[in-house]
């Protein structure tokens, strides 16, 4: 079994405009994508919880985190950033969604601003996919069409992805890097685009796929713990 816990600030589906679409929330839309496999045992968190429901028990339990945020990024605690961040080191994985390229962990993650171009104007995206073989890419068709989608543009203020898994095109002319993946110290990160809040992205078949591809690409890899700090020679000096 693959832990996952579904992180999501849950504030926008409070409105009612965006409860139409979600519900119960996007983290309950996102754990059902998931729960289509048997492999994997979810969990959901949000931001109203004690500890923001990244208790050290959750932590540890925790193979892949998935994150959505937007309007209450600053109000996640420094401390439990940390903790998150230091977790990926240690080999946890974490899907950034959406607007969580300027959630806290991610920021962190990246090094930099992680800042870009955005409007809503309800424009089709198409996200094509460019590294076929990649374990992503699984099952997919060649690209993703959504009907009504907001609007991210370059240029995108992260590090090159180590590997470049989807790349967006949208009605008013945008392109964007909208499937990026990378490796943090022993853990992997994937950040993924699509998701915003007033269209019901999170029930469609493909992107449940992207998901729950990124998953299985982002558990921990079995391993030896590293070894950090002074370190005697192998051979005799």
């Amino acid at each position: 079994m693959i832990h996952v816990t579904v992180w999501n600030e849950f504030v926008h589906e409070k409105e009612e405009k965006i409860a139409k679409v979600y519900p119960n929330g996007i983290h309950e839309a996102i754990a059902d994508l998931l729960k289509k496999d048997e492999q994997f045992e979810v969990r959901t968190a949000t931001l109203d919880m004690p500890e923001c429901g990244l208790t050290d028990e959750v932590l540890a339990w925790t193979d892949v985190m998935i994150w959505w945020g937007h309007a209450a990024h600053a109000k996640v605690p420094d401390e439990i950033v940390n903790k998150v961040v230091n977790r990926v080191y240690e080999g946890m994985g974490f899907i950034a969604l959406h607007s969580a390229h300027r959630a806290k962990p991610f920021v962190k993650l990246m090094g930099t601003t992680t800042r870009l171009k955005w409007r809503v104007n309800n424009e089709k995206e198409r996200v094509w996919l460019v590294e076929p073989g990649h374990p992503i890419a699984k099952n997919l068709p060649e690209y993703i069409e959504i009907p009504e989608e907001e609007t991210y543009g370059e240029h995108y203020d992260i590090p090159a992805p180590d590997e470049l898994v989807f790349i967006s095109w949208f009605a008013g002319g945008n392109v964007f890097r909208s499937g990026c993946c990378y490796y943090r110290g022993a853990g992997k990160v994937f950040y993924f685009r699509p998701g915003h809040e007033e269209f019901p992205i999170y029930y469609m078949d493909e992107i449940g796929q992207v998901i729950r591809n990124a998953v299985e690409w982002a558990q921990p890899v079995k391993r030896e713990k590293v070894y950090y700090g002074f370190y005697e020679p192998l051979e005799k000096l």
